[in-house]
């Protein structure tokens, strides 16, 4: 039995989907589908369901994708252990982070990782909090880089910064030119939100809870970008973190307007398994994070 194997089949079921395990796992799906048959064959058990338009794992596929998880964590271990005997920053790190922060920070961090650990290889995997707290949990990533709070059993988080939210509208609206803006008054707009689903979302409407008692003008987007576009297009008015509205994400069509203090803000952090044996490489991570220079994040020391 290849360890290969039992990886892809936690992905299958992480995705439920051939092709997006395929990705997951950066091999080509037919490499993937026929690894996995072989496993099934291998056993002598059918594992997945294979259907014309359905597919999922079998009563059996589901208790033996809970024990590959056990042995994948466990595998995990055994190769920290032996990285750590050599260069605890060396070796390959599987980090998770939320869609409304990885591609905001990532640019920047991944520079200041090097800096402090060159010998590292690092795979990101970007996903809702929900995905990567399962994915956390078995073993499928090393640590993750979401929003508090993140209460889950076996996991520990540090902080890394805290990022304010700034109001956005388009160009010609009546607010351009306040120098800002209260929480309230947002409610009184047509806003445009993340679907449901997305932890940004709440926080904005625990943040401004005048919009959820608009329902009828709240109006939802996919994505930052598509929300951003959205605004520009003068579809209404939004809340996004700073770091979505630096230079580099900066529109003409769009005007950003801070709020008045305290000013609605999340806590970004870093979780891993209590029981990870990467914690130097942990470590390292929130040493580059506290390492950036940026305006948008207040660092949490």
């Amino acid at each position: 039995m290849k360890l290969s194997a039992l990886r892809y089949l936690v992905a299958f079921a992480d995705q439920l989907s051939f092709s997006r395990a395929a990705e997951q796992c950066q091999v080509s799906q037919p490499s993937l589908s026929v690894a996995l048959q072989r496993l099934e064959d291998e056993l002598g058990v059918i594992l997945i369901e294979r259907g014309k338009h359905h597919v999922a794992l079998t009563e059996v596929g589901e208790r033996v994708v809970a024990q590959a998880r056990k042995s994948l964590e466990e595998v995990g271990r055994i190769e920290g252990v032996a990285h750590s005997g050599q260069d605890p920053l060396a070796g390959t790190f599987r980090l998770g982070v939320i869609h409304t922060i990885a591609p905001y920070l990532l640019p920047d961090l991944i520079p200041a990782l090097r800096q402090v650990a060159p010998g590292l290889t690092l795979y990101i995997e970007e996903s809702m909090t929900a995905l990567l707290a399962d994915y956390l949990k078995y073993g499928t990533i090393d640590a993750a880089i979401i929003a508090l709070p993140f209460d889950i059993p076996g996991i520990d988080t540090q902080a890394l910064y805290d990022e304010v939210f700034d109001a956005v509208v388009p160009q010609g609206h009546p607010w351009v030119g306040r120098a800002s803006i209260t929480a309230p008054e947002i409610g009184s707009q047509d806003v445009l939100v993340l679907k449901a689903g997305n932890c940004f979302r709440e926080q904005v409407l625990d943040a401004c809870p005048e919009i959820s008692h608009n329902d009828a003008s709240m109006r939802q987007g996919h994505s930052i970008e598509t929300i951003r576009a959205k605004v520009a297009s003068g579809y209404g008015v939004s809340v996004l973190p700073r770091s979505a509205l630096s230079e580099l994400y900066q529109s003409d069509l769009v005007v950003a307007i801070p709020f008045e203090e305290p000013a609605p803000m999340r806590r970004v952090a870093l979780a891993w398994r209590r029981s990870s044996a990467q914690q130097p490489v942990v470590e390292a991570l929130v040493q580059a994070v506290r390492a950036m220079i940026k305006s948008a994040y207040q660092v949490v020391l």
